[in-house]
């Protein structure tokens, strides 16, 4: 297949060996194959969307047939902040089918299934620096300094696992970032995240909170795997499912009361917000700069956390 097929051809061409329509599903169930005209549409619009992603990714046209396991978690992650969890199972449904038929049946890893956060942010709502002390006194000092780090620069659960230093890592090249990322922000030092999709950026963090960071800098970097996905940590401290475990429970202890670890990243984006508009910037530019530091490039994405 040429790869200057259009998206809508390619996921096409993908889901026709596996369609056996006018054959009941019964007693067929768990063969990979798709046995409903409804479902073969549903997977040709959730590889239309990964041939899209391929090709904004990579900055290239995009081709289903560099889809691999990777690939496959770095869409689904950056899938997972915007759709329900029903959408994001079709994708990952979607996706195995074709990647099983390219591997002649079953031989291909099985993709993990991901958690839809938009229901998270829908419900989620911001903690106040006080109760943000609150929590982070109630933890042990790795996953409280990773709350600290959460709070301060806006990061997602597994974007923790992933910090390095500035100079260690270059930015993703394919996006272009502001460069008044960070106005108003002084005495800060400079770090690189991996977040969603694979984006490579740049965060800030507080000059006295990334020494404390510095203080907990790993001899050698470990493996670690969150959610069955593979991840390179430099630093000792929390991250992933048990730093959000140990939020959840450390704020039901001294608050009462939990909306998540999500919930900082609502406060990082109010509070950025506020800053940039007493700064002079209108609510679209400080917006779209919001956008930028919490690793998303879609403002409408952002305004969900200023509720």
């Amino acid at each position: 297949m040429a790869t200057a097929k259009s998206p809508k051809a390619q996921a096409a061409w993908a889901v026709r060996p596996l369609c056996v329509h006018g054959q009941p599903a019964h007693g067929h169930r768990g063969d990979g194959r798709v046995h409903s005209i409804g479902t073969g549409h549903a997977y040709e619009s959730a590889l239309r969307g990964v041939v899209a992603f391929i090709k904004e990714r990579d900055g290239i046209l995009g081709d289903l047939k560099d889809l691999d396991r990777d690939t496959a978690v770095a869409y689904l992650l950056q899938r997972s902040e915007a759709v329900l969890q029903k959408t994001l199972d079709l994708d990952r449904q979607a996706m195995q089918a074709f990647m099983n038929s390219r591997a002649g049946g079953e031989g291909h890893s099985r993709l993990p299934v991901i958690k839809s956060e938009h229901e998270t942010i829908l419900c989620s709502r911001a903690y106040t620096p006080i109760q943000v002390t609150l929590v982070a006194r109630a933890q042990t000092i790795r996953h409280a300094l990773a709350t600290e780090v959460a709070r301060d620069a806006g990061l997602r659960a597994h974007e923790l696992l992933t910090l390095r230093r500035l100079e260690e890592r270059p930015i993703s090249d394919h996006r272009e970032f502001r460069n008044d990322l960070f106005t108003g922000r002084h005495h800060v030092r400079r770090y690189t995240v991996k977040g969603k999709g694979g984006l490579i950026r740049q965060v800030a963090l507080d000059r006295m909170l990334g020494e404390r960071l510095e203080s907990r800098r790993l001899d050698d970097a470990r493996i670690v795997y969150d959610r069955e996905i593979r991840y390179q940590q430099f630093y000792d401290i929390g991250g992933g499912k048990l730093w959000t475990d140990s939020f959840r429970k450390a704020a039901e202890r001294t608050l009462g009361w939990s909306t998540g670890a999500h919930g900082l990243r609502h406060a990082f984006a109010q509070a950025r917000m506020n800053t940039l508009q007493g700064l002079g910037y209108t609510y679209t530019e400080a917006l779209a700069i919001v956008s930028q530091e919490m690793g998303h490039f879609r403002p409408n994405i952002t305004e969900v956390y200023l509720r």
